[in-house]
């Protein structure tokens, strides 16, 4: 990808190298290794990275090389980069009002660098330069675990992989434990990655502590722990409960509010709980028993809710087939490293949308005028009535208010012919979605991009409306996989689907 000669794959990080880049020292007398240098396991040295040598990386933090591994919340983007040594990693973007203190950044950081465990992905360096807060983090080519299991294309996971993830994570969580870093934050199925030979692994990041602009937990609260409800505070007891969660997603294949599940669990009806696509390929006693410590897990009370070691204990001796490779029961091809970036183009819209640059957007969305609302309206003779002209004339004084950027006034105009009802247009739903947004609404925003999708399914404008609104309701995980879905949609109309 164009990557220049780096200083930092050449020298250690020294006090010189400090000075040179305006970055900091390691914590508490600590020493970063040289770069490049290998750990136990192949894992590198925790080090400190140059700005030039990550922007080099990442084709200079390039939208194309945005992952959607990290699950985060707050507005915080992961990038895919290549070293020039050839290694891939995940880099992290904080923005610098995430952590204003440089110095707590550093030593939030060393502390997570300390940490080397085959079920992680591991931290291995950092960026600390004037503005600038970067994490550098093993790179994990095989997705998420929310992708295998929610958005699965050729196969869902099977049973046995089920109860491997389960347990890989717990023992992750029992080595952070051990290792004196308990709090895990907002532990969930996108924090959990797949590498080269399909392993899951617990993404790093969820162990920096909560930055100013992020959030512990989602914004959904069927899923917060109770206490943290109560009083804001992560606890240990807090990340048990997460992974009890995360149990569930395992065992239904989808989000199932946990009040839910253990009523149904309570209710004796453990078999509607359990995913359908595994279509009996389990054992019901296996399945009984992490049901029995979900329920433990997810105990109103923090205090009886089992700790990591109990965790352990209780999925290691379920697991089945111990000897068959992870990328064998996941369906994908061993990898030897993590597949090239890919050279694809996004289209203005998507260009537009990635970069969350509304006036770009508002640009596009004025050119294609109505051209996608064909068909979508057959009206009768007597549909053209007094109410029909003025419904008309509402959205074309709608469409003036659009063009010139009046976007208030075209709420207002769109609103009128939206509540008739007769006629329904996805342009009207995205071009009022844009307003909105532009109005810092994007509830309502994502609300008209969903209408646009029911009215046309396969319409990327509306996919790429969706994307932009849940990025501003701090969803970037599903906001990139509306992307993804989007852009896949244009290139299939390309290839000569039908679309509108």
């Amino acid at each position: 990808m164009g990557c220049c000669e780096s200083a930092y794959l050449k020298e250690p990080v020294s006090e010189k190298k400090d000075q040179r880049h305006g970055n900091h020292h390691p914590p508490n007398g600590a020493t970063a290794g040289a770069a490049g240098g290998e750990a136990s396991g192949g894992v590198p040295d925790f080090s400190e990275f140059s700005l030039f040598d990550l922007k080099a990386a990442t084709n200079n933090f390039s939208s194309e090389n945005i992952v959607s591994e990290s699950g985060e919340k707050a507005p915080n983007l992961v990038y895919k980069g290549r070293l020039q040594n050839r290694r891939w990693i995940a880099v992290k973007k904080f923005t610098k009002m995430a952590w204003p203190d440089p110095k707590q950044f550093v030593d939030e950081a060393w502390g997570v660098g300390k940490l080397r465990y085959k079920r992680l992905a591991n931290l291995i360096g950092y960026c600390c330069a004037g503005d600038e807060r970067l994490l550098v983090a093993e790179y994990m080519p095989n997705d998420t675990l929310a992708k295998h299991l929610f958005h699965w294309e050729n196969q869902t996971i099977e049973w046995a992989m089920r109860l491997r993830v389960a347990l890989y994570i717990a023992e992750a969580l029992d080595y952070c434990s051990t290792e004196g870093r308990p709090l895990y934050h907002d532990l969930n199925a996108y924090r959990v990655l797949f590498d080269e030979n399909g392993d899951p692994r617990l993404s790093c990041f969820g162990l920096m502590k909560n930055s100013r602009d992020g959030k512990s937990y989602s914004t959904n609260l069927a899923y917060t722990p109770p206490e943290y409800l109560r009083n804001g505070r992560v606890t240990p007891e807090s990340v048990i409960f997460s992974f009890g969660t995360v149990l569930l997603d395992l065992l239904s294949g989808k989000h199932i509010p946990p009040t839910h599940a253990l009523d149904m669990i309570r209710g004796k009806n453990i078999l509607l709980l359990m995913d359908s696509h595994l279509e009996g390929n389990f054992s019901t006693e296996e399945a009984t028993a992490v049901f029995g410590l979900a329920s433990q897990c997810l105990q109103y009370e923090p205090r009886e809710r089992p700790n990591t070691k109990n965790l352990v204990a209780t999925l290691a001796p379920l697991q089945n087939k111990p000897g068959v490779p992870s990328y064998v029961m996941l369906g994908i091809p061993k990898s030897e490293e993590a597949p090239p970036t890919p050279q694809n183009t996004l289209s203005p819209m998507g260009d537009a949308c990635t970069r969350m640059d509304l006036t770009a957007i508002h640009q596009i969305l004025v050119m294609t005028h109505y051209k996608d609302d064909e068909g979508t309206n057959e009206l009768s003779f007597q549909e053209w009535t007094q109410q029909m002209r003025d419904m008309l004339e509402a959205r074309k004084r709608g469409d003036l208010a659009f063009r010139d950027k009046d976007f208030k006034a075209a709420i207002d105009w769109y609103s009128q012919f939206v509540d008739v009802g007769t006629m329904v247009s996805p342009t009207v739903y995205a071009r009022r979605s844009l307003c909105y947004l532009m109005n810092d609404q994007p509830d309502a925003a994502l609300r008209d991009a969903m209408q646009a999708q029911c009215v046309y399914p396969d319409w990327s404008t509306a996919f790429y409306m969706q994307a932009v609104a849940l990025a501003k309701l701090d969803m970037h995980k599903d906001a990139a996989d509306m992307l993804s879905e989007a852009a896949s949609l244009e290139d299939k109309r390309q290839r000569g689907g039908k679309g509108p």
